[in-house]
């Protein structure tokens, strides 16, 4: 089918459109690690590492199990409507988080804000796909990831922010919480969706979402894809929330410091391998149906490698150890995000593919809850973390494993024109 110069600039434009929202997603998630410690004096009833942990995990718990919703919607209905609605609703709760005053409020508006930023990512990744395709799809996706890298970016220097006296850390949510709601109005005039298939068009006049998990998970190449998923996910929250927590403690720098060797220099090694990777995957696939799947081999192959040396580097008392580290570990997140969507609209087909990704954060997100709060467990027992590292480094190379085994079916075919 011929693809119009003009349909050709939409699909890019919908890109940029994605990459603020992205941007802001990660943001307002980032900047609460960075701000642990103006938080918690700030907050007396948070009291223990476990509670902290509690808090992590109760945003992934409420985001995940959410996201199979949201994912079902945007296949049923319209993918813009639930993106513009998703920011709309979490941008006013990030708001709110800037004015809580105990514990018990703070989990509140957390659970809320994984309410409502699960309907996003499902709906985007599928919105991108829809006007991407073979020749373009893994660096589209590289692209709106960058908006993600770059949100958890701003999110570490909100540590700055925090400490100090004439901001804080209230006044980085309000900034947000602000610039999300006034960014939702024409966010929701300008996207379109495409002229697809929806599920309720697709064969089944009434689609139950049981009748939509059954497909997917009788499907063996997707339960593959959603544990090689799950499992370097885990470890990417631990890096996420903790990281500046952790390296604060144990290389004795400020809290600003912190924030920024915690996510700066790994988030511009996971946009540099997003670019290069995403256009390696779209090259590749040229040659082979699963160049995808060798390319996300490549980042797993660096993740497992990047986890020993973080969990080592406080042992060498230098913390350049651990931000090389950090990098090696951004470059292999970075080769392994960008082509998760890619793959699987490789396996799934397009009714369904923003349910099939909210199934895949449903598993990969509760998973990370539980990382989060056992990581958080876990340092109040006093377990060394070179043996913490040294397990997700092991669970990550066997998920290297599984990649591979993954078989694609579905060819990359044109995009759907955009509507009306």
């Amino acid at each position: 089918m011929h693809i119009s110069e003009t349909t050709s600039r939409y699909a890019w434009l919908v890109v940029a459109l994605l990459v603020p929202v992205a941007l802001l997603n990660y943001l307002d998630r980032q900047m609460l690690a960075a701000m642990k410690f103006s938080l918690m004096s700030d907050i007396p009833s948070i009291g223990t590492e476990a509670n902290w942990g509690k808090i992590l995990a109760l945003f992934k718990w409420t985001y995940a199990f959410l996201s199979p919703l949201g994912g079902y919607l945007a296949d049923r209905y319209s993918r813009r409507k639930v993106i513009a609605s998703s920011l709309l609703v979490w941008s006013a709760v990030t708001w709110l988080t800037g004015h809580v005053g105990s514990y018990q409020e703070l989990l509140i508006t957390r659970a809320v804000m994984g309410v409502s930023e699960a309907f996003y990512i499902p709906a985007a990744l599928a919105l991108i796909s829809d006007y991407h395709t073979g020749p373009t799809r893994s660096r589209a996706v590289g692209m709106h990831q960058m908006g993600i890298y770059a949100g958890v970016i701003i999110g570490g220097f909100s540590g700055y922010a925090a400490d100090h006296p004439e901001l804080g850390w209230r006044w980085m949510f309000d900034i947000c919480g602000v610039m999300g709601v006034l960014y939702a109005v024409p966010l929701f005039w300008l996207l379109r969706d495409t002229r697809r298939p929806t599920v309720a068009q697709s064969g089944d006049p009434r689609p139950s979402p049981g009748s939509v998990l059954r497909e997917l998970l009788g499907n063996s190449s997707f339960r593959l894809l959603v544990t090689y998923f799950t499992l370097p996910a885990m470890a990417a929250w631990i890096v996420r929330d903790w990281m500046p927590a952790i390296l604060k403690t144990e290389f004795g720098i400020s809290q600003g410091q912190a924030g920024v060797s915690a996510t700066l220099y790994w988030m511009l090694a996971a946009v540099a391998a997003a670019l290069c990777s995403g256009w390696l995957a779209d090259r590749w696939m040229r040659r082979t149906t699963r160049g995808r799947i060798y390319t996300s081999a490549i980042g797993m192959a660096l993740i497992v490698v990047s986890l020993a040396g973080v969990g080592l580097a406080p042992m060498t008392g230098q913390l350049s150890v651990a931000i090389l580290s950090l990098v090696i570990f951004g470059a292999g997140f970075g080769t392994f995000d960008t082509n998760n969507m890619p793959i699987l609209c490789q396996i799934v087909r397009p009714p369904l593919r923003a349910s099939a990704y909210g199934v895949m954060n449903l598993v990969s997100i509760s998973f990370g809850g539980l990382a989060d709060l056992g990581f958080g467990m876990s340092r109040d027992a006093g377990v060394p973390l070179h043996v913490t590292f040294a397990a997700v480094a092991a669970i990550s190379l066997f998920s290297l494993w599984l990649v591979l085994l993954i078989r694609p079916v579905y060819e990359d075919s044109s995009p759907a024109p955009a509507g009306h």
